[in-house]
């Protein structure tokens, strides 16, 4: 399994940005599908998007569609969640995750994610 580990949350006033990083350690990083999870208190952890290991290939969520981009860079071991136009609703806590799954669309669920981080805290204010 890999190890996860993200940053770069905090505190944000609505319309603003953020970016998470999520480094990870361990095995092949470069081989794993990554994706992003939240979760905001009393609900359910919920889908954000995921990014195919050559980074070609990418899915989100209705909810961050044109708001939010997810990139990696392989070589620092790093998948990147760049949040813009941050909104009320976006606060929660945010996970990263790694899926080994081999397919040209990453998935959406988590029982295809093995490896998770342990989650940074996200809050826009309105």
């Amino acid at each position: 399994q890999v190890q996860l580990v993200e940053s770069g949350g905090g505190l944000v006033q609505a319309g603003g940005s953020l970016r998470l990083s999520c480094t990870g350690s361990g095995r092949a990083f470069g081989s794993l599908t990554m994706g992003w999870f939240r979760q905001a208190p009393g609900k359910e952890r919920e889908f954000v998007g995921a990014i195919t290991w050559r980074g070609v290939n990418t899915r989100y969520a209705d909810s961050v569609k044109g708001r939010f981009t997810i990139s990696r860079d392989n070589a620092k071991n790093t998948v990147y969640l760049q949040m813009n136009s941050l909104k009320p609703e976006d606060t929660a806590a945010y996970y990263c995750a790694g899926s080994s799954t081999l397919s040209s669309l990453p998935p959406t669920t988590m029982r295809m994610f093995d490896s998770w981080g342990q989650g940074t805290q996200v809050t826009v204010s309105s």
